[in-house]
Parts: C-alpha cells; structure tokens; sequence
C-alpha cells in the first residue's frame, strides 16, 4: 500500500514540530495567568475549525476576520514567556559556553549574598526560577526588575527592609519581585521544628521546579528546596554545587525526583536538624 504522497514523512515532521511547539508553550504558561488566555485562543481555534467544517458562514467570517491581528495579539499577550523562551534556548547545551560566564557572575553574586546574610544571621528566602512560570507568586510582592547583585539581595533582607519577611524572586540575571508570598507544604511528614520560611520553601519546590534557597533566622543555616526535597545546613561550596547540580538536572531525571518524593521517598524531609527555621 502506498503512502497518501510522496511527502508524507514531512507531513508527519510537521505535525511533530507543532506538537512539541505546543507543549512548550503550555509548560512556559503553567502557573501563571497567561494560561487562561492560552487556553482562550486554543478555543477561538477550534471553534474556527468547528465553523469551517460545519460551514457556518457568519462565525467563521468573525473567526477569519480576527486572522488579522492573531498574530500581533498573540505577542503582546505573551511578550514575558516568548522572551523566556528564547533565553531557555540562548541557555541549552549549543549556546551555554558563550553565557557561562555571566551566569557563574549570577550564581556568584547569589551565594555571596546568601553568605553574608547566613554570618549575620538574617532571615531570606530566594526564589530561582526554571522552565515554570511564576508569575501568580511574583504578583504577591513588590516588583523589583533590577539585576542581581549581593548588596541588592542584603539590602531586601535587612531587618529594616519591608520586603524582609517574603520571598525575592529571580528569573535569569534579573531580581522580578520581592515580598512575595510563598504556599506552606501540607505534607504531614514534615518535621513541626521547621519554620515558616523552610515551609514555604518545600511548599513552592512542590508545585513548580524552582530552586528555592533558605537562610535560617536563628541558626543560620543554609537550606536549598527542590522537587519536595529539602537539603539542609549547607557551606557555600555546597550551595553552589547544588544550585549548579539542579540546573543541569534532565526532564527525565526530574520526573523519577518528583515521582520518589510523591511515592514517599525517605529524602524527602520528614525531621529538621535545626529547632527553627525563621
């Protein structure tokens, strides 16, 4: 039996490539409120599908006048997650030697702020995001949008500073919100000696696949939550190793992380080292 054409290999390329297209788009949005315009104009799609092929004349005269400006429209409403997009992509393994050294300037400006904040015993959380959006939480705070720095991440988590109490979030070079509030974990095999800022840390690390760093009020210590895990009392060799180690982690590594925690897995924090966390 013959294929239907001769280009029927690339027929089904290109159904692949908008698949995946279209998957990316979706992991770019989830979590945030771009999501529900997402899913608004996948519906105005198919209903322009639904009009053709029913022939309804007067819907699918709206549907294709709206062609028009699809294109525009589409770029003005996901302006942030096209331009995160396109730094995923500056970021994967063909392009990463020309951008390895800002990002090691980035990680070493986080841990030596981390540093300084653990020596002076001040409280932080900071928030480092990846492929999911955090949009919903940057909104809690205060928006920031200033490159990172360590006196800038001090100075946000200075006993004087309003923002104190919350979390700051970053995204690539840039600090996007402080202030922002962060969801507490529910799970019961967390140990009760752990405080507000480690719950919401493994709260966040249980819904998205952000690194989530924690700087312990009262002893502290270094904490850094990822996937439900939280690894505590770290130096700050360790805390760079594993920031590093988080950010080369693969997809399929990722889902065998989150399917061992979901299933109960005994590094998932169940008992505190520390008698408080903020």
């Amino acid at each position: 039996m013959s294929p239907v054409h001769e280009l029927w290999v690339f027929d089904l390329l290109d159904i692949l490539l908008v698949a995946v297209l279209f998957y990316r788009l979706l992991i770019l949005v989830r979590g945030t409120r771009s999501a529900q315009m997402y899913v608004g104009l996948l519906v105005i799609v198919l209903v322009g599908v639904v009009a053709r092929y029913l022939n309804l004349i007067a819907v699918n005269w709206i549907v294709e006048s709206l062609k028009t400006v699809w294109l525009i429209t589409f770029v003005i409403l996901f302006q942030p997650e096209l331009r995160h997009a396109l730094a995923q992509f500056g970021r994967t393994r063909y392009f990463r030697s020309f951008l390895r050294g800002e990002n090691y300037g980035v990680l070493g400006e986080i841990v030596r702020a981390v540093e300084t904040l653990a020596e002076q015993r001040r409280g932080a959380l900071l928030v480092i995001e990846r492929s999911v959006g955090l949009r919903k939480f940057v909104e809690t705070g205060t928006r920031i949008d200033a490159r990172v720095s360590a006196e800038l991440l001090q100075a946000l988590f200075s006993p004087e500073s309003p923002l104190h109490d919350g979390a700051a979030v970053i995204r690539e070079d840039q600090v996007v919100a402080a202030g922002c509030i962060l969801p507490l974990t529910q799970n019961p095999r967390v140990s009760p000696a752990l405080g507000t800022r480690h719950r919401a840390a493994i709260g966040l690390s249980e819904e998205c696949d952000a690194a989530i760093i924690v700087v312990s009020e009262q002893t502290s210590a270094i904490s850094v939550a990822f996937r439900g895990h939280l690894r505590q009392h770290l130096s700050e060799g360790e805390l760079r190793s594993e920031i590093t180690r988080i950010f080369r982690i693969r997809p399929e590594e990722e889902h065998s992380m989150a399917a061992a925690g979901d299933a109960g897995d005994p590094s998932t924090p169940v008992e505190a080292r520390e008698n408080a966390a903020s």
